[in-house]
């Protein structure tokens, strides 16, 4: 895969249309609003794509009805509320209600026709607050909050109900712990603790499987992988292998 035209960190990276945008993020030396789109058919990248209206590092994008949008972030000063909204066929971002809280290293899901932002920072401590967007009517609502306060935790949508696990508490602490939201009694509940603490960890569905991919401990940076199993409500530590014959990589039981 080819590299991106710009060495940035802290960058969010959304897929929208068959492409891969990276947005904001940090550079050698402060926040910067440039975005990113990857075309995997050309294996090129182009910065012919608008920019965020600010810099902003730490900013939480997910995609809903075929716009991107991108919530929050830290502009080199202050974590911001600001919510901007990505056409890609006009090729525009448009700036939204801004989000009641102003946070950074939030995540985001999409489900039953909302979105949901929950736990990042607000520049001091790490959040468990949690809001849902109408885009119907274009307001932010406050939602029941996480049971532990999340500094970049993983998410998604899994069965129908939004998990979140990992992070960083309001103590610096990775965490293992993971939780769910139900939408439709609008309450968290526990889940088993993930095998390792894991930070900046991704939570993701491949084959109907909820897999929870790397992250720090703190100590150092994973390569690990688990998957959830919802019946028993346990986490298996998956190995990755390279397989010498076709050269990729596949998950097994451990």
């Amino acid at each position: 895969m080819a590299p991106m035209l710009k060495r940035c960190g802290d960058v969010a990276v959304c897929s929208l249309g068959g492409m891969i945008f990276t947005l904001g993020g940090r550079d050698d030396i402060t926040s910067v609003s440039s975005v990113e789109k990857y075309d995997p058919n050309t294996n090129l990248w182009s910065r012919e794509v608008a920019s965020l209206s600010s810099p902003r590092s730490g900013v939480c994008v997910v995609e809903m009805d075929g716009l991107m949008y991108a919530l929050g972030g830290f502009d080199g000063t202050v974590c911001t509320n600001i919510v901007e909204r990505y056409d890609p066929v006009l090729d525009t971002w448009t700036k939204m209600t801004p989000m009641l809280q102003h946070r950074s290293g939030a995540s985001a899901a999409v489900l039953d026709g909302f979105l949901y932002v929950m736990g990042g920072t607000d520049g001091d401590i790490p959040l468990n607050s949690v809001e849902r967007f109408n885009p119907l009517e274009g307001t932010w609502r406050p939602c029941p909050p996480m049971r532990s306060a999340r500094e970049q935790p993983g998410c998604t949508v899994y069965l129908r109900r939004i998990y979140v696990a990992g992070g960083r508490d309001e103590l610096h602490l990775e965490l293992s712990t993971a939780e769910k939201f139900d939408p439709d009694n609008l309450k968290w509940t526990p889940v088993k603790h993930m095998r390792h603490k894991r930070f900046k960890v991704s939570l993701a569905v491949f084959d109907g499987t909820l897999l929870a991919v790397g992250g720090s401990d703190g100590i150092s940076t994973l390569t690990s992988v688990e998957a959830y199993n919802p019946d028993s409500n346990t986490w298996r530590l998956m190995e990755m292998q390279k397989e010498t014959s076709s050269n990729h990589l596949s998950c097994q039981n451990t």
